[in-house]
């Protein structure tokens, strides 16, 4: 009886690299992650061929950052941190997007209600829609939580922030994120 072979885990891949210098493994990892990568610079950047551009120099970061992969959280996670933070750097350097200035000048009332009935399902398009309306950190804080369901801790890394200012900015992105709701 002969077992079928698994394919290795993303884990696995790197300690290979790492340990037996296996480098051409790292083709595995590149092609199981670059069009979600795109995906990813794509939602934030709204453009394909910068996102396709971006996705190949995140993943040449990677390649060339594999040491600092610690295995506290899976590769996914790790690279979807490095990928939110390599786009979010070069949207600050390109479009000039400071966080706390533009906070400043879109500034929710006061008393922001963040009660949500559930009375009708909200589509996907419509959810883009609305995180759209959200700075790119804010739309970056909520998918790094709610889509790739990564903790606080590392979505503090990944911004370079603290972890209290990643949660009172994830607090303030879902009470824009409901006010958009409400309100559009």
């Amino acid at each position: 009886m002969s077992k079928s072979r698994q394919p290795l885990s993303d884990e696995e891949i790197v300690k290979k690299i790492r340990n037996n210098k296996e480098t051409e493994l790292f083709s595995v990892l590149y092609k199981r992650y670059y069009r979600k990568i795109i995906e990813k610079c794509y939602s934030l950047t709204h453009n394909r061929d910068l996102s396709e551009e971006l996705a190949g120099d995140i993943l040449s970061k990677v390649y060339e950052k594999l040491d600092g992969f610690k295995g506290n959280s899976s590769f996914s996670s790790w690279l979807y941190s490095v990928t939110y933070n390599h786009c979010i750097d070069y949207l600050r350097e390109k479009k000039k997007l400071h966080y706390p200035e533009w906070n400043s000048s879109n500034e929710l009332p006061e008393i922001v209600d963040e009660t949500y009935e559930e009375q009708e399902e909200i589509g996907y398009d419509r959810l883009m829609e609305l995180l759209n309306g959200l700075h790119t950190e804010e739309k970056a804080l909520i998918m790094m939580r709610y889509f790739d369901e990564m903790p606080l801790v590392q979505i503090a890394e990944a911004l370079r922030v603290t972890e209290s200012a990643a949660k009172m900015r994830l607090k303030r992105a879902k009470a824009r994120l409901l006010f958009l709701y409400k309100n559009q």
